[in-house]
């Protein structure tokens, strides 16, 4: 008889950063499934920048930040506790959104020497956010495209309550470090429980994909509902990046973050924004509603872009749960 080859094992990278622990928490219901057999081991690296960012997180030092977050300048980092060349079958990238842009670690990260540890590999994005992730995910596939990465699915986890209601639940628990509900209105900050548990059914569709044996090409999480665009975030996005776009050129012009006219004209920003977020954030809902059926097509053919590699089809959801 002849002798059994005996399989390699499989090698799985999770790099992440998070503030609030809830991103790690929901990357590691994702990888549980992966810990329950010899044959796949999970390596855990954690993006840390050479300065931290506070949790709770003071108001203006929060403000203060998306100026190069937006412009995507990478703060320094700390190196990876792994090393450079150590041979991986997969990447997962688990990442938050600031300003409408990867958290700066993140770009931090892509944009420092130690990605070379991505090139030629296949990534997973998983992201974990209030709501809005189109225009930091399109960033980041450009910066894996740079690293010679190849991004193969996308998972996005979002938080619980009516968009408006987030726009007071989630900066109240960055700020404050309070994330339970209140007034009988307000839902606790954050992604839901069962949002985080279930996103083990991502981390079973892996390990079958790497237990297969075929090289990991085509996405591994379609039919998971592992993402889904909401249509009337496309246009917001767009307009509302374009303002921290244009905002932070003026504030990076002025100086530094530690500028003393800088905060000044940040305190400007701060009133412009909230003044924004009253008006124009409930004008624009109307306007998106009323135009809605006329640009539907259009619409519909971005938000399946948008959507891409994993979609939001739930077909196979009953296989993994």
């Amino acid at each position: 008889m002849a002798a059994q080859v005996k399989r390699r094992k499989k090698r799985v990278l999770v790099l992440h950063y998070s503030q609030t622990g809830q991103l790690t928490r929901a990357a590691r219901s994702m990888m549980r499934p992966l810990g329950e057999g010899a044959d796949i081991e999970v390596v855990w690296a954690e993006m840390t920048p050479a300065r931290p960012y506070p949790f709770p997180w003071p108001f203006f030092a929060f403000l203060n930040v998306f100026p190069e977050s937006v412009h995507m300048v990478p703060p320094p980092m700390r190196p990876l506790n792994i090393g450079a060349d150590e041979r991986f079958d997969l990447v997962i990238l688990a990442y938050q959104v600031w300003f409408l842009s990867p958290a700066l670690p993140v770009t931090g990260f892509l944009k420092s020497g130690g990605a070379r540890i991505l090139k030629g590999k296949p990534v997973i994005t998983f992201i974990v956010c209030r709501n809005m992730w189109l225009t930091a995910q399109e960033k980041v596939k450009g910066l894996l495209s740079r690293c010679g990465a190849r991004l193969i699915d996308n998972a996005a986890l979002v938080d619980q309550g009516h968009p408006l209601a987030t726009f007071v639940t989630t900066p109240r628990w960055l700020w404050t470090g309070r994330k339970n509900g209140f007034w009988g209105v307000f839902p606790p900050a954050g992604v839901r429980e069962a949002d985080i548990n279930g996103a083990a059914r991502f981390g079973r569709a892996i390990g079958a994909a790497l237990r297969s044996g075929k090289p990991l090409k085509a996405p591994v999480l379609a039919g998971l509902g592992a993402v889904k665009v909401n249509p009337g975030y496309v246009a917001s996005e767009r307009i509302a990046h374009r303002s921290f776009y244009l905002w932070g050129k003026l504030l990076r012009a002025i100086g530094g973050p530690d500028s003393t006219a800088r905060k000044a004209v940040l305190a400007v920003y701060a009133v412009f924004l909230v003044t924004m977020i009253i008006t124009v954030v409930p004008a624009s809902l109307v306007a998106r509603a009323l135009l809605r059926p006329i640009l539907k097509k259009r619409l519909d053919d971005e938000v399946r872009r948008l959507e891409e590699p994993s979609g939001s089809g739930t077909e196979r959801v009953s296989e993994f749960v």
